[in-house]
């Protein structure tokens, strides 16, 4: 293609796009700028053929396929429902128009580990010095499920404030930078209500496994809350697998969840921009 055939490409493209966002997708999850020229992100291939995904495998969970790598156009996005999550494989690029796209439609555009369906998940773990111990072995059993544990503390039996540790749990999994979190205390009810003054986050206390497969097929819950107190070792390590293999559910569910949101953006100034990079459920 000559160069004047590419400028008037170009300038057709540039006529559809409103304006260049400055955003690109962090390996992380999280949003970030970068510069791009003219607005647009043209990408020609140097065997002359249009870019493409590097495979079509798909992807387990709520984000439908995953572009193996490449340009991600906006056909990737026709299969993904509102509010949904899109996982990209590593090294995909966006266009403005793909990102403006996803936002308009509340999608995630997240790359990294996957969800569920037997991919390996990040986990965040953290507790205070009443659940330190539950929480090594939370640790231990993640990582013989085939998982792997962001551990973020305490890392020792001295006294503590669960509020820290909830709060570091919950602001890794807002922030992309975990898949879903387990938080452990005494009940495991004041480390939810810290964890879920967080933006975008969504914590339950589950003290059985219905509770741990309803918090995610129905209230699409990021952060799971032990009371080390309260069950068993051999009953926690249920609820934490049964935590981490339920998907979330239908549509009759998550338009709920919205709802739970929505009153979350109401009371909060900086609620948007943070529940537009959370993991799963809907965003902005």
């Amino acid at each position: 293609m000559e160069t004047r055939e590419i400028s008037a490409v170009v300038r057709r493209v540039i006529g559809r796009v409103f304006a260049e966002r400055g955003r690109t997708v962090h390996p992380a999850g999280r949003p970030e700028s970068a510069p791009r020229t003219g607005g647009v992100h043209v990408e020609v291939a140097t065997d002359g053929q249009p870019a493409r995904p590097a495979s079509d495998r798909p992807a387990q969970g709520s984000g439908g396929p995953r572009p193996g790598g490449g340009l991600l156009t906006a056909d990737a996005l026709r299969g993904v429902p509102d509010g949904g999550t899109l996982h990209l494989a590593p090294g995909t690029r966006t266009t403005p128009l793909v990102e403006e796209e996803a936002h308009r439609r509340r999608i995630t555009l997240r790359v990294g580990s996957g969800t569920l369906g037997g991919e390996q998940l990040l986990v965040a773990i953290g507790a205070d010095h009443g659940g330190y111990e539950r929480k090594n072995e939370v640790g231990r059993w993640l990582v013989a499920m085939g998982h792997r544990v962001l551990d973020l503390g305490t890392h020792d039996g001295n006294a503590v404030d669960y509020p820290d540790y909830a709060r570091a749990v919950a602001e890794a999994v807002a922030e992309g930078r975990a898949d879903l979190g387990i938080c452990v205390d005494g009940a495991g009810i004041g480390s939810a209500m810290a964890a879920n003054k967080v933006p975008g986050v969504l914590a339950a206390t589950c003290t059985c496994v219905p509770m741990a497969q309803n918090a995610r097929e129905h209230n699409f819950a990021n952060v799971l809350c032990l009371g080390s107190k309260l069950q068993t070792s051999e009953l926690h390590e249920k609820i934490v697998r049964a935590f981490l293999t339920t998907p979330e559910g239908a549509l009759r569910h998550e338009k709920r969840v919205r709802k739970i949101l929505e009153i979350e953006r109401r009371y909060t100034r900086v609620g948007r921009e943070l529940t537009r990079v959370r993991p799963g459920g809907e965003n902005a």
